[in-house]
Formats: structure tokens, sequence, C-alpha cells
């Protein structure tokens, strides 16, 4: 499980295809996977992978093709920023919200706004994508996106925006984001639950 709270950004320094799959490289910042196992599990914005090779600051992970098609981890290359949390432990404060590393669909940056301090950034969350989330996503909810936990500012009928302060921007790679850049949603098991039973009590009334 994770937390949501991104606690830095690593850079692809290899990326392999083996078969279908594909075998990814990341250097994290120094002393930031100090401590770590292989096995272990890691949010790679938003992805939970599982280390396969450790060395130093560098961890290695293998990625199945379905994760590769649903993500945006497929988009990777040499030199890509990503978002990364290392599994929450018993006893850690959560200062998100609980996330478990599945992503449900990608959402793309229609626009970014920078107003005083803050910078908005609209996704949309049109009828295109393979698997529709909309119906989970609320005003002022919780949304993770590339791993954070973020709160929704605004919705409308096929978007979604967040406002970011700098700190935000100063840890994640959202700062890196433009129009067309494709990031991951995941909504959290506790919203899933609600609305999937409360949609089904409504169809047994009707």
């Amino acid at each position: 499980m994770f937390t949501g709270i991104v606690q830095g950004v690593g850079e692809v320094a290899l990326v392999e295809k083996v078969g279908r799959n594909k075998r990814l490289q990341i250097q994290f910042p120094e002393a930031s996977m100090q401590g770590q196992q292989l096995g272990a599990s890691v949010a790679i914005n938003g992805v939970c992978l599982t280390v396969a090779e450790i060395s130093t600051d560098q961890l290695t992970f293998d990625v199945i093709d379905t994760t590769l098609a649903l993500t945006n981890i497929g988009e990777l290359t040499v030199g890509s920023k990503v978002n990364f949390e290392r599994a929450a432990r018993i006893g850690d404060e959560i200062g998100g919200h609980l996330m478990s590393g599945h992503i449900m669909t990608t959402v793309s940056v229609v626009g970014v706004e920078q107003i005083d301090e803050s910078v908005h950034i609209r996704f949309t969350t049109d009828r295109q994508q393979e698997v529709d989330a909309r119906r989970y996503l609320f005003d002022k909810g919780y949304v993770g996106l590339n791993g954070a936990s973020l709160t929704i500012s605004n919705i409308g009928p096929d978007w979604l925006e967040v406002s970011l302060i700098p700190e935000t921007l100063r840890l994640t790679n959202f700062v890196n984001l433009v129009t067309g850049s494709r990031v991951n949603l995941e909504i959290d098991a506790h919203t899933q639950a609600t609305v999937d039973t409360v949609e089904r009590i409504l169809q047994n009334k009707a």
C-alpha cells in the first residue's frame, strides 16, 4: 500500500525490451532507497512495481505487457522523470489517502495554467478511454495522479482539474507535464466500493 505522498523524482536509466515485457532501470536520488530489499514494492508514477535488482541508488523492475498497455510506463524512455514512493509501513503517517498502486486508466493533459504561486492542470476524462472512471470522480474528492494523492479542484462532464502548490511541483514530475502528456489515474478502493454499492442498490429498487 502507498499513501500518495510522492517522495521524489527518479530518472529512467535503461529501458530494455524482454519479449512482450520490459525491464526498467531507474536512478533514484542519493540514499532515497537505503535499506531497500529485493521483492519490495515501489510506486513508479503510481504503478506498484517489484524490485528485481538493486545497485545502490539504482533499482531494476520487470514490467508485464498488461501494465505497459494500461499505464504510461510503456511510454518511458531513457531520461524520463518518474514520481516514486516506497511502500508504506505500519505506523507511517497517512498524509494523502491509501492507494494500492493499481491504475484504473490514464488521462491526458489538455491545459496547464499558472495563477500566482499555484499551477492548475486540466485532464480529459472522455468516453474514448477503455475504462470510464468519471462515475468515481467528484468535486473536492481524492484522486491519484501519477502516484500523487490530489484533491479535485474543479470538474466538468469530460474533464477534471487539480491545483498544485510549489512544494508539490518541486517533489513531482508534474512540472514537466505539457498538453498531451498521459498521466496514470487511480481511484481509491473505498470510493469505488461506495459508488458501486449505491448504484447496485438503486438499480435493485428500480
